[in-house]
């Protein structure tokens, strides 16, 4: 085998887990396979640490790990924290306030716990799909005294859409503002994006970006996917993700994940 990559950044949700929440085990396989080949493999996700980390130890990945679309860095194995860019605290209020006129849900992530005003049907969904509790704690402004890692909206579509754009006009450069899901709208750090992270974490490998494959599916998969010297996407990414791609992999459901693994690492 003979590759110029040697690091792996792999996103979760609609990428390496098909619609059970599942890894199958072809992309397990290939994952094992990079990893005995001498590729570094991470997971960049912007689920928190906690939910990240059972498919972390699934798949035997001891790096450090890309959590919160790279807000939080943290080691798999020792738990140490090597990078933490929370949103600033008065623009979390300011942002929190404005959707809470909107009467939409909210989840607030500090000290990588999740926190939601009362218990909705939005925040049940959410536990679900995360395995995470969630913990209500009435009105989320007064309750938050510290800076957190990052603040989800969840609504409608076309309504977050236009929340989006209105939210990048008013904040500009001060927040990084974007999608993960058509229903979730984040908001975090300006520099807490994947893109970022990855490069912390190639240079701290002594890798360029050039050796560096990222693998999604998302509008918040961007900046790894342009980051990176090989940015590939599934074959269910919305079009303005596949537009800024290098390749195009099978769906999720088809192990899109160890078809770029087979193709890129390995040759076949």
């Amino acid at each position: 085998m003979t590759t110029t990559y040697r690091m792996l950044a792999i996103d979760l949700d609609d990428t390496l887990l098909n619609g059970k929440l599942q890894i199958s085990q072809r992309n397990k396989e290939y994952i094992r396979r990079a990893k005995e080949a001498g590729v570094h493999v991470t997971l960049a996700t912007g689920r928190m640490y906690c939910s990240a980390l059972p498919y972390a130890q699934e798949l035997n990945i001891n790096l450090p790990l890309i959590t919160y679309q790279g807000a939080l860095v943290k080691e798999a194995g020792s738990g140490e924290v090597l990078l933490h860019r929370p949103v600033p605290l008065e623009l979390a209020r300011e942002a929190m306030a404005w959707v809470k006129k909107l009467g939409y849900h909210i989840n607030l992530y500090m000290d990588d716990k999740l926190y939601v005003e009362k218990m909705t049907p939005e925040a049940e969904t959410y536990m679900r799909i995360s395995g995470i509790t969630a913990h209500p704690v009435g009105d989320l402004v007064a309750f938050m005294q510290e800076a957190p890692t990052k603040v989800l909206f969840v609504g409608e579509v076309r309504e977050l859409d236009q929340l989006e754009l209105a939210m990048r006009q008013h904040f500009a450069s001060s927040l990084h503002i974007c999608k993960s899901k058509p229903h979730f709208l984040e908001i975090s750090h300006p520099e807490a994006t994947k893109g970022h992270a990855l490069d912390t974490l190639a240079r701290r490998s002594g890798l360029t970006a050039e050796q560096v494959i990222a693998i999604g599916d998302a509008p918040n998969d961007l900046e790894m996917i342009e980051y990176a010297g090989l940015g590939a996407v599934m074959g269910n990414a919305s079009p303005e993700v596949k537009e800024k791609a290098n390749y195009v992999a099978s769906s999720n459901e088809e192990d899109g994940v160890a078809q770029v693994i087979a193709k890129f690492i390995f040759q076949e």
